[in-house]
């Protein structure tokens, strides 16, 4: 106590400083860093959960390059990031922009979009799953049937499967991305567009010229959290494709759930582990990649 009593108050402040972020560096430290160093020794290892692991090099790996189900469930997981992202982004801003400009019931709306965002993943993959059964169950084959179209096998398709696994998932997130992009179009000072309706400028100029370039910080956001979603894409999936898990014939599998059939089905922790490193790497490389793009210049 004496010698606490002696230090400056500069010295005091930096004490109660790392006294308070302790708690917070102790709990990522034991549930995050552990873990994920532990996930990165366990990928050269074999362990079956009951055994003792066994090291095993770059076996793990190895077996992984060669696995024609892995590169499959690999292009998935793009195709999941490379259609799911722009097309909420767009989707998303479109509402965002349109919305912002109602003042009748907007707060009404505004909670509407935003309510599947709140609903739980796996009742709304079972509610679009009975929406894609086939007649006279399904809503929307019940639809193309009324006007003369056949039944389309949305589910069992595996070219349809993913686009249609891949819809609700987008419509869970907009409305989080909405409520991102109407906080910052009221954060973009209404003189800007004073200035650009004295002036006689366009509703296109004002869009392209003010809107989307003060947006930026914000699209960069909405950007990288959204990649990293349809990155790690699961219970859509796995709900809506219970009866084959990520069929028909892996079409619709994305990396996530590759990894849980290999740790829970095939009790192969090691295999899995190196498959998270994998995905890791991935959304490591793609998050810097896109902050790169789309930072200042």
């Amino acid at each position: 106590m004496q010698r606490f009593s002696n230090l400056s108050i500069m010295q005091k402040r930096t004490l109660w400083a790392w006294g308070f972020l302790a708690v917070p560096i102790l709990f990522f430290v034991i549930i995050r860093f552990y873990p994920t160093f532990n996930a990165f020794v366990l990928s050269f290892q074999e362990w079956n959960l009951l055994g003792a692991r066994t090291w095993a090099g770059f076996e793990n790996y190895v077996t992984l390059v060669n696995d024609p189900v892995f590169w499959k469930v690999f292009a998935n997981t793009f195709i999941y990031l490379l259609l799911g992202t722009p097309i909420s982004l767009v989707l998303s801003f479109l509402v965002a922009y349109q919305l912002d400009k109602i003042r009748f019931a907007h707060g009404l709306l505004r909670a509407l979009y935003f309510l599947p965002f709140m609903t739980s993943a796996v009742a709304m993959a079972w509610v679009w799953r009975w929406f894609y059964q086939g007649v006279p169950i399904g809503l929307f084959n019940n639809i193309l049937a009324s006007v003369g179209i056949g039944q389309v096998a949305f589910l069992n398709s595996t070219t349809i499967a993913l686009p249609a696994v891949l819809a609700p998932a987008i419509w869970a997130g907009l409305g989080f991305q909405i409520i991102i992009f109407m906080a910052g179009l009221r954060a973009i000072p209404r003189s800007y567009y004073e200035a650009a309706k004295i002036d006689g400028v366009s509703t296109w100029t004002v869009l392209t010229e003010i809107t989307l370039p003060l947006l930026k910080p914000t699209i960069v956001f909405i950007v990288v959290f959204s990649s990293i979603g349809f990155l790690r894409i699961f219970d859509h999936v796995f709900n809506m494709t219970t009866n084959d898990p990520g069929g028909p014939l892996n079409s619709t599998k994305p990396l996530v759930l590759m990894i849980y059939e290999t740790a829970f089905s095939s009790f192969n922790m090691g295999y899995a582990a190196a498959q998270t490193v994998v995905l890791f790497l991935i959304l490591l490389v793609v998050s810097l990649l896109q902050l790169r793009l789309l930072r200042d210049k």
